[in-house]
């Protein structure tokens, strides 16, 4: 299960800024209409590179 807070990395290549393996932190929760996350990625030096939703299957739990 994902919660808000975790730490995530995308699974696939989620939009110019964020590429697979991107890391972000998981700030939203959707339940409805269906399971969905706010992720907030950011790259090595720790500076946001995107805000988006995302599915399940987009990304992976690294860091509860």
């Amino acid at each position: 299960m994902i919660n808000e807070h975790d730490v995530v990395i995308a699974e696939r290549d989620l939009s110019k800024a964020v590429s697979k393996g991107c890391r972000g932190a998981v700030v939203m929760i959707y339940q409805t209409p269906s399971l969905a996350y706010e992720v907030e990625f950011i790259d090595e030096k720790g500076d946001a590179l995107d805000v988006i939703t995302v599915l399940p299957r987009d990304i992976k739990v690294i860091s509860p």
